[in-house]
């Protein structure tokens, strides 16, 4: 049996620290202006409550509302397009470096999806981002306990947070693909999709507003996916290391979670693979997919 070399294992432990604080991270808060009916919703580390305003040129009626989740313009516009997105190294314990990292990184998926925007005919707005070093209360509320980013649809900001642990131990195809989870659920806030969502919870059961928060967990991480696909082969996201990451999340990725919201690891790793492997918005429709594949 052949050994395997220090350095190689220090960087698979590395990595599965790494992995570890990004499973975390996808603790989502949402929020918006509390002048809705329904008041705030407290269930799997989430903090939530519908959008203030509605607007009813954009939504119309429910009908109209879901047909810009399951047929949004989007779905149409074909491969994500590959800006060439190279963030540069991120070695340990530097926080200039960290920071850069992350702004590079926002800078790319701003650049992608504002192309693919533009295929779809429909506007397109960047989000903020903040990049903290501690626990901050967002304009969607209090910091949840183990969140490392968060995306507040009030603000439409990301909050990135550098941990010390994140901070020693960086794994750089981790730490992307937490960025363009949270700008996946930016994606689906402007393109209209998250009006079905906020509309459809008010009415839902508890059954119901977990199956929707799984399609819209599975749809950012399916957007997530496609980012990265667009660097397939480079350093940053090698074959080895995106099928580690992948396998990860199978075993993983719903162990977080008190319920199930985020949907099983299994779920959860064949919405990756979907996206990763055709590299469009349109593989990540899990509004319109059989809620067998969405569980």
């Amino acid at each position: 049996m052949n050994s395997v070399p220090k350095s190689r294992l220090l960087t698979l432990v590395a990595a599965v620290l790494a992995l570890a604080l990004a499973a975390a991270a996808l603790v989502m808060v949402l929020a918006d202006v509390a002048t809705t009916s329904t008041g705030a919703v407290n269930e799997a580390q989430q903090y939530a409550s519908p959008p203030a305003k509605v607007s009813s040129e954009k939504t119309g009626t429910g009908l109209a509302s879901r047909k810009l989740a399951v047929a949004n313009p989007l779905y149409k516009t074909g491969r994500l397009t590959d800006v060439n997105c190279s963030p540069g190294d991120l070695p340990a314990g530097s926080m200039t470096a960290y920071r850069r990292f992350l702004t590079r990184v926002t800078a790319c998926l701003n650049k992608a999806w504002a192309a693919q925007f533009r295929k779809a005919d429909l506007p397109f707005t960047k989000p903020r981002l903040r990049i903290i070093t501690g626990k901050v209360r967002t304009p969607c509320g209090a910091w949840n306990t183990g969140a490392d980013g968060v995306y507040c649809s009030t603000d439409r900001t990301m909050y990135l947070m550098i941990s010390k642990a994140q901070l020693r131990n960086p794994f750089p195809l981790g730490i992307t693909r937490l960025v363009a989870h949270e700008y996946g659920h930016h994606v689906q806030q402007v393109s209209g999709v998250w009006s079905y969502y906020w509309t459809a919870r008010t009415t839902a059961g508890k059954a119901k507003r977990l199956q929707l928060s799984r399609n819209s967990e599975l749809q950012a991480e399916c957007f997530s996916a496609v980012f990265m696909s667009t660097m397939e082969g480079t350093p940053l996201v090698t074959p080895d290391d995106w099928a580690y990451t992948v396998n990860w999340f199978r075993k993983n990725g719903a162990k977080g979670w008190p319920q199930n919201d985020h949907g099983r690891g299994p779920t959860q790793a064949a919405w990756m693979t979907r996206g990763f492997e055709r590299g469009s918005p349109g593989a990540c429709n899990t509004w319109a997919a059989n809620p067998r594949n969405v569980t």
